[in-house]
């Protein structure tokens, strides 16, 4: 699956940023009461945004003042891009990378809430004897796609000694995986592996990068830095808002988002969605750790720390770099969607 990895200047993405700018408008144009806000997504609409979708539905984000559009994202859809050219108030970066690039590039946007407290990539084998862990896939072939080789590839080089005579080329097409037992490929937890079994009939072994030590978090919502100073306000709206339907989606009925997710992308079926919902709530992908206790969104300064040095140390990034530019706290760890989580999970 294409997640927007690395932050380029394809000619597609502008192409965009130019019809989205005439099209949606400022944000800051009140309509019956309501501010418009565009947020573009990293991908197809898909269970990955299921909480903003059932936000949308439920009425959270109108409650909170913001009439909000989803911008589907897809091959092409530069989300950074689209920010700097204020085409979008809000969008999604796929990874801790992405707010990093963008304080490297002076793109002037930063995170202001991490949705995925796990980053869903995975690796990906047959069932096999000599590889129980992501350790035992030193030295193996494996199939990555070009952005991963500079993104979380630098971090499995760091801490399992992974080297680039290792790569070949993942196209996001599973033939090459199901015609040879030896074959490793990277995916996303809710998506290759449960085409692997539905298309090869193929039990696959699944290694989640986060349970081995990767540090990432992941689909941050990113905010511009023009508009978290001059509309503090309509950030923190957002964000309330998204983190209540976050909370809706996993514990309450998330049918009412699915419905808007299978009407803007007409090719998402109910069991793709049915097992993203099960495998998020079951890996803790949106609400472990840190959100039991500071709410879904939550991020640390040590968490970011951690991959910032770890990629410092990999060689992706300078020592004086402003890690502190790529995020800021101020809109999270503050307990929002608890208490509606007790209402719905009974707690």
């Amino acid at each position: 699956m294409n997640r927007n990895l690395i932050l380029g200047a394809a000619a597609a993405a502008v192409a965009v940023a130019i019809v989205l700018v005439l099209t949606l408008g400022s944000s800051n144009q009140p309509e019956n009461g309501l501010s418009r806000i565009s947020f573009a997504t990293d991908w197809k609409a898909q269970a990955e945004h299921g909480g903003f979708y059932q936000a949308i539905a439920n009425g959270y984000y109108a409650e909170a003042g913001l009439d909000v559009t989803l911008v589907q994202g897809g091959p092409g859809i530069n989300v950074p891009q689209l920010l700097a050219a204020h085409s979008v108030d809000f969008g999604i970066g796929s990874n801790n990378f992405i707010p990093l690039n963008i304080v490297a590039a002076g793109a002037g946007a930063k995170a202001v809430m991490a949705t995925f407290q796990k980053d869903p990539q995975v690796f990906i084998t047959h069932p096999r004897d000599d590889v129980t862990s992501v350790a035992d896939l030193k030295g193996k072939p494996i199939m990555v796609s070009d952005a991963t080789v500079s993104a979380f590839w630098q971090w499995l080089k760091a801490k399992y000694g992974f080297a680039d005579s290792q790569i070949r080329k993942y196209t996001f097409n599973l033939a090459p995986f199901l015609t040879d037992p030896q074959a490793i490929q990277q995916g996303y937890l809710s998506s290759e592996p449960y085409m692997i079994r539905k298309e090869g009939g193929i039990e696959p072994q699944v290694f989640l990068l986060s349970d081995y030590g990767y540090p990432g978090y992941a689909a941050f919502v990113l905010a511009a830095d023009r508009t978290i100073a001059e509309r503090p306000e309509l950030v923190q709206a957002f964000v309330d808002a998204s983190i209540r339907g976050w909370v809706s989606y996993l514990y309450g009925d998330p049918a009412p988002g699915n419905a808007l997710i299978k009407r803007d992308n007409p090719d998402m079926t109910d069991d793709v969605i049915a097992n993203a919902i099960v495998l998020m709530k079951r890996y803790g992908i949106v609400d472990s750790g840190d959100t039991l206790t500071l709410g879904i969104g939550a991020m640390t300064e040590a968490r970011w720390k951690d991959f910032y040095l770890t990629m410092v140390g990999a060689g992706v990034y300078s020592a004086d770099l402003d890690v502190h530019s790529a995020y800021t706290l101020e809109f999270v760890n503050q307990g929002a969607g608890l208490e509606l989580k007790k209402q719905l999970s009974g707690e």
